[in-house]
């Protein structure tokens, strides 16, 4: 179920979508450092994991820039696409991760690497934020009154996936509905 969603250009539109929105938003807002004028400046992007046909306008960076003289300092909107400076798609991280975690008919890591094209150490490395940094996170502590306490921190990010994934009306919609209250904790 999961890795098959994936394989849906769907996903990756509607999550242009939603970033396009979350961009907006910022952009209204003004600049967080000196409240000027935010401009637009986005760059290219070439995240792992996903479909070769993504149109490009989905794999562009959102990045606003200060248009007050003497602050001009960059902000980044928050990103349902993307976590953070990572390469690989947001959606591929949390599958990834929640296929391993949950091992649904025995998901090794190689089979993940055959997969998803994600290697072990990559993994491992993802593993290591989900443990040891995410529970800690300015941004997991806002989301975590929002969600049932049986999404349990030791268990970050399949407890949370299949928290979302139960309460959608469809996997899309859940992994969705995962990546969008990730994006705006």
């Amino acid at each position: 179920m999961l890795p098959e969603l994936l394989q849906k250009a769907s996903l990756f539109s509607l999550l242009h979508r939603i970033d396009m929105e979350l961009l907006r938003q910022h952009q209204q807002g003004g600049c967080p450092y000196c409240g000027g004028p935010l401009h637009q400046a986005n760059y290219p992007r070439k995240p792992r994991g996903g479909l070769d046909t993504i149109p490009e306008d989905c794999l562009l960076g959102f990045s606003l820039c200060c248009g007050r003289e003497g602050c001009r300092r960059r902000s980044l909107p928050p990103s349902a696409r993307f976590m953070g400076r990572r390469v690989y798609w947001g959606c591929v991280i949390l599958v990834a991760m929640t296929l391993r975690q949950n091992r649904p008919d025995g998901m090794s890591a190689n089979k993940l690497k055959r997969l998803l094209g994600v290697t072990r150490k990559t993994l491992i490395r993802w593993a290591a934020y989900f443990r040891d940094e995410f529970p800690f996170s300015a941004q997991w502590q806002r989301l975590r009154g929002r969600v049932s306490p049986s999404v349990r921190d030791s268990e970050l990010p399949g407890t949370l996936v299949r928290l979302f994934l139960l309460n959608g009306e469809s996997p899309e919609k859940g992994i969705i509905a995962c990546l969008y209250s990730l994006a705006t904790a």
